[in-house]
Formats: structure tokens, sequence, C-alpha cells
């Protein structure tokens, strides 16, 4: 996994309307990326409800939030729409961007060990260096914690 002080991977990903989406685009801005397993499960929304709750806590600090996960563009329309999430959700179902942020790991749920998306969230800063690794963050708690530390 990254860590604390490393050059942000670059990346360019669909967005929830099929638009390219890339991390250059946020130069001079703090990005909250965050990576989350799945759209629709209860975590995940409970995580991305938060985020939306304080987006214009995060547009005040001048950071932009954007969600990751391996879900399809359509699947992220839905979500953005049920939920009127109003942030960046990018689709990576090849698992590029996850797989260079060393979030796509070994999971074991119920005794059962598979592959998939460890909830993290990275704070990128306005020259694209990683200013914060967070692992395993909490759902109901991520948002504020990335709040304060900005």
């Amino acid at each position: 996994m990254l860590k604390k002080g490393d050059i942000a991977p670059s990346f360019t990903l669909p967005d929830k309307e099929g638009n390219a989406v890339s991390l250059g685009d946020f130069s001079g801005k703090k990005v909250v990326l965050y990576f989350y397993p799945k759209d629709n499960t209860p975590g995940c929304t409970r995580q991305a409800c938060a985020f939306a709750a304080a987006y214009g806590q995060f547009a005040q600090k001048n950071a932009v939030v954007i969600g990751i996960s391996r879900d399809g563009v359509a699947s992220h329309a839905k979500f953005a729409e049920k939920y009127s999430l109003p942030f960046i959700l990018l689709s990576d179902p090849d698992l590029e961007v996850i797989q260079a942020y060393g979030v796509w790991q070994e999971k074991k749920m119920y005794g059962k060990t598979s592959m998939g998306v460890v909830r993290t969230t990275f704070v990128i800063d306005e020259q694209g260096r990683i200013a914060e690794v967070m692992p395993k963050v909490k759902p109901d708690t991520n948002a504020a914690e990335v709040l304060a530390m900005l």
C-alpha cells in the first residue's frame, strides 16, 4: 500500500455519466480519494451519505471528494441518484487504480478468504502527494475524521 509522502499514482476513469476523470484534473486542490467495496451495500451507503452530508465543508477546505469502486458506470449513476450524492464516483472494473493504490487485498469474512477492496481513504495534497493514508476506515466516522484532518 502507498504511504504518506508518496506521489499519488495518476489515473483516468469513467464517472457516473461515462466521462473521463483524471487525478490531474484537480491539481491545486486537495483530493479525498476513498475506495469502497460496493454500491448500495449498508456500510458503503452510510459512508457515501456521510461524505455527501459534509460535502459543503469539504468544498470550503478546497477539497474534492472522489469515491472509487469496481461497480460499473450504470451502478454508480443509480447509487448517486438514489442518495443524492454530490461528489464524483469513478468506476474501476479492471482494478487498475484499486491495485495501483494497494487496496485490493485478501479479506476474511465468516471464515472464508477472498480478494476484495479494503475500505481505505487517501488524502492527496495540492501537489499530488499523499498527505494521509487511512486504512480500514469505519463507514460511519470516515468523513468526519477526514474533515478533522484537513
